[in-house]
This record gives structure tokens, C-alpha cells and sequence, in this order.
């Protein structure tokens, strides 16, 4: 079984693009299943009451996701074989990511102004808690060549290459033309059109996309759009400090 994990504390967009990648890299680029299956269940939410019914449905090597911390993973999963890769991003766009989320997410609590759900994010009062505390447990997690770690930027900068590096760590052997196949089918512009894939097909009463499109920029740095200068100071200051002890660095300048 092969197991993708997203480093998102609500269902951001880094865990939705992947949904999209792993089928057409692991079935050679063929545009089935994201031209036919919802997301959800073409690559299921390993957190999800249903998820025994639709892995049961799914050909070998299947893909799931989640925003589980490694100490919520299943024990299933530490007796299996399962690759995963964990898609990392900046925690600012994270927030902004999030905010948006939690308006149309009927189901979440509303986040109250930006500067409230500043506090939110940063106390860990937000689902699978605090980003730090989900980072630090994915990367001392000791998987050895089960698990390759790419961040969200190096996506977006040079998403063939990335196709690349996923496709090698999977197994896969796909030849350039694929992967450049694949590049054009996962771009934002094209996921944003694809009724399978932008959430268009959930109940207003689930998600109310006219408060907050889900798929809404998908492009880094938008945090500048909504940081004043306070908001960065505390910002970083709460995150430097949660990180000070750790023998890895972000890869990201918090200021």
C-alpha cells in the first residue's frame, strides 16, 4: 500500500493537490480517475468513518491521505510497508489557508476575526492541534526510506521535478512525457475546473463555496496579503520558540 500524509491542520490545499498526483502517477498518467472519481474517493482521508468501504474498492498500490500526527497513525500502518510523503508548507499560508476554511466549512466552528484565529492557530485550538507539534512528530518519526519529506514552494516552483522525485521515491520509472502529462492535468487552474476535484460536488449545507471558493489562490506568499507587522512579530516569535530545541531547520524565513 502506498500512503501519502499531508502536513495540514485543516484540508488545505497541499493535501488536495496530492490527492490529485498520486492516482495518475501510480497508474502511469492515465486521467480516469480524477476525470470521474470525487477526490475523496478516489484517494480516501485515512480519518474518515468510511474509509473501510472505499479502500476495499481500490486496486493496489492505493494512495490515502491525512493530517494525522504520527502518534494518531494507526497501528496498521507501522507494521506495513507503506511510503508516505509529507507535504510541508509555510506555516503563514497555512493560516490564511485556513481561515478561509474554517468560513465555508460549515461543519468548523467560525474562526472570528483574522487576529483571533491568529491565537486559534497558534494555541493549537484547531483540528489535529498545533502545526509545530505536527511537524516535529513527522520528522522525528523513524521510517527510514519510507518517507520523503517536500514542501508545498518546491511544488509550485517546479512541479515536473517534483513529479520527479515523487515518481523515483514511488517506484514508478515514469518516462518525461508523463510527467509533463501529469504537470499539465495537476495544475491549480485546471484542479480549480474540475468538478471532481474542486469540492463543487459537496452540499451547500457542508460547504458554503460562496463564502470562500475551496480551491481559492493556491499561490505562496499570500500571508503578505493579511500579516500586518504585528501579526509577523507575534507570529514568529510563537513558532521560533516552539522550534528552538529542534535539530532541524524550516525550510522557510519566518520574518
Amino acid at each position: 500500500m502506498q500512503l501519502n500524509v499531508g502536513a495540514m491542520l485543516s484540508a488545505t490545499k497541499c493535501t488536495i493537490w496530492m490527492q490529485e498526483i498520486l492516482p495518475l502517477l501510480l497508474n502511469g498518467g492515465d486521467l480516469t480517475p480524477i476525470q470521474t472519481i470525487p477526490n475523496w474517493d478516489r484517494v480516501p482521508w485515512l480519518e474518515e468513518k468510511r474509509l473501510a468501504v472505499i479502500a476495499d474498492t481500490l486496486t493496489a498500490p492505493r494512495a490515502m491521505v491525512t493530517h494525522f500526527p504520527f502518534r494518531l497513525m494507526p497501528p496498521s500502518f507501522h507494521a506495513s510497508k507503506a511510503k508516505v510523503i509529507y507535504v510541508m508548507r509555510n506555516p503563514k499560508d497555512i493560516l490564511v489557508s485556513s481561515f478561509y476554511f474554517h468560513q465555508m466549512a460549515e461543519f468548523l466552528d467560525d474562526p472570528g476575526t483574522f487576529d483571533e484565529f491568529i491565537k486559534k492557530f497558534l494555541d493549537g485550538n484547531v483540528m489535529f492541534g498545533k502545526w509545530t507539534d505536527h511537524v516535529k512528530s513527522w520528522r522525528s518519526a523513524e521510517l527510514g526510506d519510507r518517507i520523503l519529506f517536500i514542501t508545498y514552494e518546491e511544488m509550485c516552483q517546479d512541479l515536473p521535478a517534483a513529479l520527479r522525485q515523487m515518481s523515483d521515491f514511488l517506484g514508478r520509472n515514469l518516462s518525461e512525457g508523463t510527467i509533463q502529462k501529469i504537470a499539465q492535468h495537476c495544475t491549480f487552474k485546471t484542479m480549480k475546473t474540475n468538478r471532481m476535484s474542486n469540492f463543487s460536488l459537496v452540499p451547500k449545507e457542508y460547504m458554503n463555496l460562496e463564502k470562500s471558493l475551496f480551491l481559492r489562490k493556491g499561490v505562496p506568499g499570500d500571508w503578505k496579503n493579511h500579516f500586518s507587522s504585528e501579526h509577523l512579530a507575534r507570529f514568529t516569535s510563537a513558532i521560533r520558540k516552539e522550534m528552538q530545541s529542534e535539530s532541524f531547520t524550516l525550510p522557510y524565513n519566518l520574518d
